[in-house]
C-alpha cells in the first residue's frame, strides 16, 4: 500500500512539475525585512506581507519577550478550556476601538477566522454568494458550510443583483432571525455576501459601496475579508470600509495580524452579539488551541502603533515607496495597479512565469512566482510587494533588475 502511494505521489510530482506547477519550501535565515537570506544567499525581499515592517520591529519584539517572560510560550489549550491567557483580553478590547465596532474575537490564523465565521453563520438551505476572485479560505468556508454557493465574475455587479435576486426570500433589511432551541435560525432563508475589500493577488478593490447598496435592497448580509487593507486605508487606518465610509453597514469585519501588524492570527469585529455566536459556533475557534501569548501581546502592541501617529507616518513612508515602484513597474510596460502595496506584474504562461522568477533570483531578488491555483491557468504572475521598511534606493534597484530580467 505504501509503494502504491508513493507511486501516486511520485506522478503526481512529476505532472506538477511539467505544467510548472511544482512548489517547494525555502528557508529563510534571519527576521523578516527588505534583505532576507534564503538557502544561505542573501536577497531583496520583495514578496513580504508585512507592509508596515512590523515584524521584526522592535516595539513588538519587546512586546513579545515580555509576555513569554510573564505566561511562557505555548497557551496549552484552546480558548475555550484554559488557553484564553490575559493578553487577549488586551487585544480584543484594542481591536473594537481600531476598527469601530462593539466586539471583537480573535482566532488562529485568518483562514481559520473566514472558515469558521462563514460556517457559524449560514448552513444548509442558506446561500452564500462569493467574487471570483476571493481567498481560498473564503471559498473552502462557504462549501464546507453546506450552503448553496454562487460565484459573480469579478467586481461584475449586475451578476451579483441577479444572484441575489435569485436566492430567495431573505430575512429583511433591519430584523433579524431568532435561534432555535437547535441553534439554527427560524427564517425562510439567509443569504451572505463575502468579498475580500482589497484583492490579494491583483490588488484592485471591491466595489463596496456598490455592495453595501444592493445587500441594504435584497435583505442580504455582507462579510468583508480586509486582510490586505488593515492598516493601510482611511484616515484612522481602519481599512477601505473606512476610506468609502461604509464602516457602518457591514455586517461582519474580518481582519488579520499577519500582514500590517506583523504577527500571525486572524480576527473578526461586529455587534456584541455577532461575537458571542462565534465563540460558540466557530468550529475552528472552539477546536484549536489558543495562539501563544507573546503573540497576542505582540499583536496588540501593533494594533496601538498602527491607531497612532507613528502609524500614519509609517503609512505615509509605504504610500511613498508604492508610488515609486509602481512608476518604475509601469514604465517597464507591465500592467500594474498603483493605489496600494501589491503589484502583480502578469506574465501568463506558469512556465515563463518561474524562469522570470529564476532571472531575478540570480540577480539577487526574490519574488516568487505565484501560479495555478492560487492564480487561474495562464495568469501566472510576479506579486511585487513593497514595504515601510523598503528604501528609495532599493526600490530603484529592483525596477533594475527587473529591467535586465526582462519578460
Amino acid at each position: 500500500m505504501a509503494m502504491e502511494l508513493d507511486a501516486f505521489a511520485t506522478a503526481a510530482l512529476e505532472e506538477l512539475r511539467a505544467a510548472g506547477l511544482l512548489r517547494s519550501l525555502r528557508t529563510v535565515g534571519n527576521p523578516q525585512g527588505p534583505l532576507i537570506t534564503v538557502d544561505g544567499r542573501e536577497l531583496l525581499n520583495f514578496s513580504s506581507n508585512d507592509y508596515l515592517g512590523l515584524a521584526n520591529d522592535p516595539l513588538l519584539r519587546e512586546a513579545a519577550v515580555r509576555a513569554v517572560e510573564r505566561y511562557g510560550v505555548g497557551a496549552g489549550a484552546s480558548r475555550l478550556v484554559c488557553g484564553n491567557m490575559a493578553p487577549y483580553g488586551e487585544l480584543e478590547d484594542r481591536l473594537p476601538a481600531f476598527k469601530g465596532k462593539e466586539a471583537a474575537v480573535v482566532f488562529g490564523s485568518g483562514y481559520a477566522a473566514n472558515v469558521g465565521t462563514i460556517c457559524a453563520l449560514v448552513g444548509k438551505g442558506d446561500t452564500v454568494i462569493l467574487d471570483k476572485l476571493n481567498h481560498a479560505s473564503i471559498v473552502d468556508g462557504a462549501r464546507q458550510s453546506g450552503a448553496t454557493v454562487r460565484v459573480y465574475p469579478h467586481r461584475d455587479m449586475d451578476k451579483l443583483e441577479k444572484l441575489l435576486k435569485q436566492s430567495g426570500p431573505c430575512v429583511p433589511h433591519g430584523q433579524s432571525s431568532t435561534i432555535s432551541r437547535a441553534g439554527r435560525a427560524a427564517h425562510p432563508s439567509r443569504t451572505l455576501v463575502v468579498t475580500e475589500t482589497v484583492f490579494s493577488m491583483d490588488g484592485d478593490h471591491a466595489p463596496l459601496r456598490e455592495i453595501v447598496e444592493l445587500k441594504d435592497r435584497y435583505g442580504a448580509w455582507l462579510m468583508i475579508d480586509e486582510a490586505h487593507a488593515t492598516g493601510l486605508y482611511g484616515s484612522r487606518r481602519r481599512g477601505l470600509a473606512e476610506e468609502l465610509g461604509v464602516e457602518d453597514q457591514i455586517d461582519v469585519t474580518l481582519g488579520t495580524l499577519s500582514k500590517a501588524l506583523g504577527c500571525v492570527g486572524g480576527f473578526v469585529c461586529g455587534s456584541r452579539a455577532l461575537v458571542d455566536l462565534l465563540i460558540n459556533r466557530a468550529r475552528s475557534l472552539i477546536y484549536s488551541t489558543a495562539l501563544p501569548p507573546a503573540i497576542v501581546a505582540a499583536a496588540s502592541a501593533a494594533v496601538q502603533f498602527v491607531m497612532s501617529d507613528a502609524g500614519q507616518a509609517r503609512r505615509e513612508l509605504l504610500l511613498q515607496r508604492v508610488k515609486e515602484l509602481h512608476q518604475g513597474v509601469v514604465n517597464l510596460g507591465y500592467r500594474s495597479v498603483p493605489t496600494g502595496a501589491i503589484m502583480p506584474m502578469v506574465v501568463g504562461d506558469e512556465v515563463k512565469a518561474m524562469a522570470l522568477s529564476r532571472r531575478l533570483l540570480d540577480a539577487g531578488v526574490f519574488v516568487p512566482a505565484i501560479r495555478y491555483p492560487t492564480v487561474a491557468r495562464g495568469a501566472a504572475r510576479l506579486r511585487l510587494t513593497v514595504t515601510a521598511a523598503h528604501t528609495a534606493e532599493r526600490v530603484q534597484l529592483l525596477i533594475g533588475k527587473l529591467s535586465g530580467a526582462g519578460q
